[in-house]
This record gives C-alpha cells, structure tokens and sequence, in this order.
C-alpha cells in the first residue's frame, strides 16, 4: 500500500438521541500502541459515562491490525457498526471513539447501532481525510549549466527539501514511489546518463 487515505486532523462530534448523549472523537494514528493509548485517553476524560466504544485500523511495518471494543454495549451493536464507518471510507491508522451518556430511553439493536455509527461519521468528517504518499527521498549533484532543468523534472514529480551550492549544486528531494521508475527515465534521458541519482 503506497497511498492510503487517513485523517487529516482530530475531529469531534456530539450527537442526541432519545435523550443519550454521543460524542464521537476521531484521530490518525501511526501505530497501534497510539491507538489504544487515545482510546485509554478518552476513556480517562468520560471516566463517568455509561460506555466508551472504541475501533481502529491501523497499517504499521507491512501489517493491517483492525480492532473494535462494545465496551459493555449489546454485541455487534456500537464498536462494529463504529468500524464499518472506518472502513467504508477507505481509512487507514484511524482511531475512532465514541462515548455514550446513557438518557434513560432504551434506542434498541438498530436504533443504537445508527446513533453509533452517524457520531462516528459525523467526527471523521470534522477531521477531515487527506490522501498519504509513499515518498522516497534522492540527492542529486550536477553542475550550474543543468540547474533550471534539473529543477523542473524534480519539481515536477516531487519536492526539493534542501539545496546547497559551492562549486556544484545539490538537490536533496523526494519522490512519490509510485513516480520512482518513471522518474529515473526521464533523469536519465534528460542529462544523458551523466548525472547518478543516489537514495538519501
């Protein structure tokens, strides 16, 4: 997985039905311990709620752990419905907590399951989603005559994040992966094979 889709910041959400407070809480994560370790912070901040229900997918070193917790609601009824919403927007190293005051009404399996499931929209969409690259990272030294050129390839499919100047230039930059082989080529094709690029 090169690209995924992940939040782009945290977001909050606060929703009522039949007399029960929702509020929903999303947030990327990079790892799992992050994960748990937010979930444990809502748990800490709405230490007198009825129930805390969590889930999570999170993609670290080549493998996907997905998770989600009812928290003592009916099984099936909160932390799945919270994870399908996760997962249907194509998210990845997203947490999503959702903490419930109980108001007296019972809202039954499906009605339940709805008010789950639109706190858990409703923050994902406050934090809003943001598309993540693989970059791979290059230096490259070249002479003056070829800067403007050299600049324009690189700009064109990645970013410059250092430069340096003496008696050559020096580019320090990233690529996204998926660009990689395509780049070479054209480097390659463009300073005639003269110029070695070298992963930084």
């Amino acid at each position: 997985m090169n690209n995924y889709k992940t939040l782009k910041s945290s977001g909050k959400a606060q929703k009522e039905f039949k007399n029960s407070i929702f509020i929903g809480y999303a947030r990327h994560v990079k790892t799992e311990t992050e994960a748990k370790a937010f979930i444990n912070e809502i748990k800490k901040l709405h230490k007198d709620a009825n129930h805390n229900v969590s889930a999570y997918l999170v993609k670290e070193e080549g493998s996907l752990t997905l998770k989600y917790d009812d928290d003592g609601e009916p099984a099936g009824s909160s932390g799945k419905p919270v994870f399908k919403v996760i997962e249907s927007k194509g998210l990845h190293n997203t947490v999503v907590v959702v903490t419930r005051y109980f108001g007296g009404i019972k809202l039954g399996f499906g009605r339940l399951s709805r008010a789950y499931r639109e706190t858990a929209v409703s923050a994902i969409e406050d934090a809003g989603a943001v598309e993540v690259f693989e970059e791979v990272r290059f230096r490259i030294r070249f002479g003056y005559p070829d800067l403007q050129k050299i600049r324009r390839l690189v700009e064109e499919y990645g970013r410059i994040e250092q430069e340096k100047y003496s008696d050559t230039v020096e580019f320090e930059f990233l690529i996204k992966k998926d660009f990689e082989e395509e780049f070479h080529e054209k480097m390659a094709k463009l300073t005639k094979n003269k110029i070695e690029l070298e992963k930084a």
